[in-house]
């Protein structure tokens, strides 16, 4: 078969069975879908620059702000399984005020999980999954924050498409831990090898996730 029919079979694949939304909150053993500010359709955002980038388009307001102990697992919950091949992070926002009251404007984000590939064969290892977790740094301050996952589907080269949800948590306990905080938009840009990459050909041997560091504490 012509590499060009792989690669249209491969587009019409994704394309076919691709866009979901993040439903779901997890924090510690529990589950709230009434945290979530959920985006009003699975239309992904595709501008690096865009202010959607923070919560999506003009998403459905959360009627609650879900307390969790530092140190415990947090994490988002899919519709549908992720097709798309692409990376995938969960950031925190640190609210000024309330978690409710805030658009999430501003550099109070940093980063504290993020999804790659895996080589040989090459593969994004968030591929096929509906959940995603991982644990809030124990040194995180107390307070009001958004949870935000992305993740960022780059099955048409150069035109990435991210699919993203945010909550609204109370974070107990926790530190007096300083992170380096970014702005979003502006944390990652349209050129960043990471999203201008083609996936398909030549296939890659190397993937750095856009964006900044992943801090642990």
């Amino acid at each position: 078969m012509k590499l060009t029919n792989i690669l249209g079979l491969a587009l019409l694949v994704h394309s076919a069975s691709a866009h979901y939304i993040w439903t779901t909150l997890i924090t510690g053993s529990t589950r709230s879908t009434t945290a979530i500010r959920k985006p009003l359709n699975n239309t992904p955002v595709e501008s690096a620059t865009s202010n959607n980038l923070r919560c999506n388009l003009n998403p459905t307001a959360a009627s609650e702000t879900v307390s969790v102990a530092s140190g415990s697992t947090i994490g988002f919950v899919l519709d549908n399984n992720i097709y798309h091949q692409g990376p995938a992070a969960i950031y925190l926002g640190k609210a000024p005020s309330t978690a409710a009251s805030w658009d999430g404007s501003g550099a109070n984000w940093f980063k504290i999980a993020e999804w790659g590939a895996t080589f040989n064969p090459f593969k994004f290892s968030s591929e096929n999954q509906n959940t995603l977790t991982t644990t809030i740094p124990a040194n995180t301050p107390a307070g009001e924050y958004l949870a935000r996952i992305e993740q960022v589907g780059l099955h048409v080269a150069g035109a990435p498409q991210w699919y993203i949800s945010c909550a609204q948590i109370k974070i107990t306990g926790g530190g007096s831990g300083n992170p380096a905080k970014v702005s979003i938009p502006g944390y990652v840009s349209a050129n960043d090898p990471g999203l201008a990459v083609n996936i398909y050909y030549p296939i890659p041997t190397s993937y750095k996730v856009p964006g900044p560091a992943v801090w642990r504490g």
